[in-house]
């Protein structure tokens, strides 16, 4: 597994890939804290980063399908999963050593974050006039709804050849179970009855709950719960062709 994790890192770094994510994230999210009007930091009375945790998940959508994509998808194309799968190693270390190198590379992206709150520790007045704890929760809260997106991606690449095909399921996916249970909790048959309920079962209520700044150990089983769940179904998705 570890090889095959060093290999997708490598084929990340080695091509456009990764460099082109941690750049789109950085120049998008420097627009939204800088320069978009209705957003800028600049513009309001108060040093925040909650512009950032904000639009960040919109970014995931469509920036995190395009990382996973390729990983299954591109084997299946090239006819290289027949090949991968005669070495020493089960479905399941497969997958986690793709799962794993798409995380590093997220990883990767959301350190230079930091810079957005180092800038705006800077501009508070008094400087340092910041809510330390709940930007913290956030940064956390932000990488468990990247590396959910992860796996996601991952399972969705396993179901096509096509990295068209597995980036828009991705990305359909990714939105509706971010934002679709909110929606649904919405609906007259749910409002007043079940409607919490609804909403507990979509990432942006317990990616809220994190970004409070409040650690709740019910939202990060709900996370590890939700890796786990679309991992399975990735090995699942894998094993059809011995089926």
């Amino acid at each position: 597994m570890l090889s095959l994790f060093l290999k997708e890192v490598n084929a990340f770094f080695s091509s456009l890939i990764g460099y082109i994510v941690i750049g789109v994230f950085l120049v998008i999210m420097g627009l939204v804290m800088f320069v978009f009007p209705d957003t800028s930091l600049l513009n309001g009375n108060y040093a925040s980063l909650d512009q950032l945790f904000e639009v960040a998940p919109m970014i995931f959508v469509f920036l995190i399908p395009a990382i996973t994509m390729r990983l299954l998808a591109e084997e299946q194309q090239a006819g290289t999963i027949e090949l991968l799968v005669t070495r020493p190693v089960t479905d399941l270390q497969i997958i986690l050593g793709k799962y794993f190198a798409s995380l590093l590379l997220i990883a990767f992206a959301l350190l230079p974050a930091w810079l957005y709150y180092y800038t705006v520790y800077q501009l508070g007045s008094p400087q340092g006039n910041l809510d330390s704890g709940a930007i913290l929760g956030s940064y956390i809260g932000l990488f468990f709804l990247a590396a959910a997106f992860a796996a996601i991606g991952l399972f969705a690449s396993s179901l096509s050849a096509n990295q068209i095909v597995a980036f828009i399921v991705a990305a359909f996916l990714c939105f509706f179970i971010h934002w679709g249970f909110d929606f649904l909790s919405r609906l007259p048959v749910f409002v007043g009855k079940v409607d919490d309920v609804v909403q507990m079962f979509g990432i942006d209520y317990h990616y809220a709950s994190i970004s409070r700044g409040l650690i709740d150990t019910r939202d990060i089983v709900y996370f590890l719960s939700l890796i786990a769940l679309f991992i399975m179904m990735t090995v699942v998705s894998l094993e059809r062709r011995k089926w």
